[in-house]
């Protein structure tokens, strides 16, 4: 577990969705040892009740496109631990069939807005009321840098879901903003998870492509994100919402990189 000092989040309760791996569970790590009491809610009941019991927190299996799983995970951490205070909405995929706009046909889009988009917007309808209720709350929903930048190396469903979850954030974080429930848009760089090592590391290639953009000269580690999410999900960040908080190792500010 990441040795933290601060205490930040005791006696908070976060809901952490895709937590049983990449960023989400990193987050997970992190945001237990700031305190918080954790709740995953991911697919795979294997890899994600063993996060939960290596932090002493709930797993609640769940398929993030179904309203009534997801529902259902803010009701039981609602009900086991009392409150709902942190909702990191962070579950996503990024399927090789979805390319150009030319080659990705119309399941491989839905399927994507459905599990990146659409769950989110699931997520934050079941975690405002509870929010509501206490008069604070933070909400971390992970859109992504493609959100805010364009790619020859296109991913077209992907790179319009992410759109939509920052656009649908930032609506959230003016709407709520006055009942003390703050919204924000996590916007991470290419990072070094199972995932992208799947999509791009294993071809050095196509690794070096992407690598060229990034100021810092490498991709980022899930424990960076991880640190990003602990500071939105306290209120160290107190006066942040409606943001587009990019974790990216330059690429959006990049004209030239160093050599």
């Amino acid at each position: 577990m990441t040795d933290v000092k601060a205490s930040r989040l005791i006696d908070r309760v976060a809901v952490v969705t895709g937590g049983a791996s990449g960023i989400g569970l990193a987050s997970v790590r992190r945001l237990a040892a700031e305190g918080a009491k954790v709740v995953i809610g991911d697919l795979d009941p294997t890899t994600g009740k063993a996060a939960a019991d290596e932090v002493g927190g709930l797993f609640v299996q769940t398929d993030v496109t179904s309203e009534t799983d997801v529902e259902n995970l803010f009701k039981q951490a609602n009900d086991v631990f009392g409150h709902v205070d942190i909702a990191f909405n962070n579950a996503g995929i990024s399927p090789p069939e979805d390319g150009s706009i030319l080659e990705t046909g119309i399941e491989a889009w839905r399927k994507v807005q459905e599990v990146n988009l659409t769950s989110v917007y699931y997520c934050c309808k079941y975690a405002i009321p509870y929010m509501q209720k206490q008069g604070r709350g933070s909400i971390i929903n992970t859109a992504s840098f493609v959100a805010v930048m364009g790619a020859a190396t296109s991913q077209i469903s992907y790179s319009a879901s992410k759109g939509g979850v920052l656009a649908m954030s930032r609506e959230l974080g003016v709407e709520f903003a006055r009942q003390g429930i703050r919204v924000n848009a996590l916007c991470p760089g290419p990072v070094n998870t199972p995932l992208l090592k799947e999509l791009f590391a294993k071809d050095e290639e196509r690794a070096n492509r992407r690598l060229v953009h990034v100021p810092m000269g490498r991709f980022g580690e899930p424990e960076e994100i991880a640190a990003a999410v602990a500071f939105l999900a306290s209120d160290d960040s107190s006066f942040i919402t409606a943001n587009t908080f990019l974790v990216d190792g330059g690429i959006s500010g990049a004209y030239v990189t160093p050599v």
